[in-house]
């Protein structure tokens, strides 16, 4: 999961980032709402942390032009605003999520997650695709019901194929999910991380359209597996 981060306070913005790159999410910072419009014009994201109180514009005004420009990305506002005409209005201008200063970051984690899973259409955190089973809040995935070590890049890859179930991804696109901008990515680290997956999960898993990018593959029963 690529989260965009829109915090002016440092030393919460590095509290939150250390702390979701610890559950193996990628996280961009930025303390502007000019700088998170820029981001988000350009660059894909699976959800927005947003800060009401930024130095050059109210977060709801950017939330505001946000839902006016098409941008259906999920945003959790994160603020110290704790009046209830607040949350109302954070919500009615778009918000998806709400949640007051102090918070745990096991929670803003769980949170998030839950809006990404709300955005892809899934009632449960697992995600099932055949004999695999992918609970990307515990990181735990299975096959065939023994588990299997994915290390952060290929569960984050792995993610992202899941979440777009039949839809063919550039190698830019899947790039995005896998890795922020201050990331040092190499020219074949994609490649090195499908070919991973592949020999963990089994060589379906990822299908190559040559020439467009890369898919989910069909799901593969237990059966077929052992025969």
């Amino acid at each position: 999961m690529r989260v965009l981060l829109c915090e002016d306070d440092a030393l919460i913005a590095i509290g939150i980032t250390e702390g979701l790159r610890l559950q193996s999410l990628i996280v961009d910072h930025v303390e502007t709402a000019a700088a998170a419009w820029g981001l988000l014009t350009t660059t894909a994201f699976d959800v927005l942390i947003l800060d009401l109180g930024l130095p050059d514009e109210d977060g709801l005004q950017l939330l505001s032009r946000m839902r006016r420009e098409g941008h259906d990305l999920p945003v959790l506002i994160l603020t110290a605003r704790d009046s209830v005409n607040d949350r109302v209005l954070g919500l009615q201008v778009g918000g998806d999520d709400y949640l007051l200063k102090p918070f745990d970051l096991r929670e803003l984690a769980a949170r998030l997650h839950t809006l990404v899973r709300r955005a892809a259409g899934r009632a449960a955190n697992v995600i099932e695709h055949g004999a695999l089973r992918f609970d990307p809040v515990s990181r735990d995935t299975r096959l065939d019901g023994q588990p299997v070590e994915l290390a952060r890049r290929e569960q984050a890859l792995l993610l992202a194929l899941l979440n777009n179930p039949g839809r063919v991804l550039s190698g830019d696109q899947i790039k995005d999910a896998m890795y922020g901008f201050d990331d040092d990515v190499g020219s074949n680290a994609l490649n090195v991380h499908i070919h991973h997956l592949r020999r963990k999960l089994g060589n379906d898993i990822v299908e190559t359209i040559r020439g467009v990018g890369y898919r989910l593959g069909p799901p593969l029963a237990t059966a077929e597996r052992q025969s």
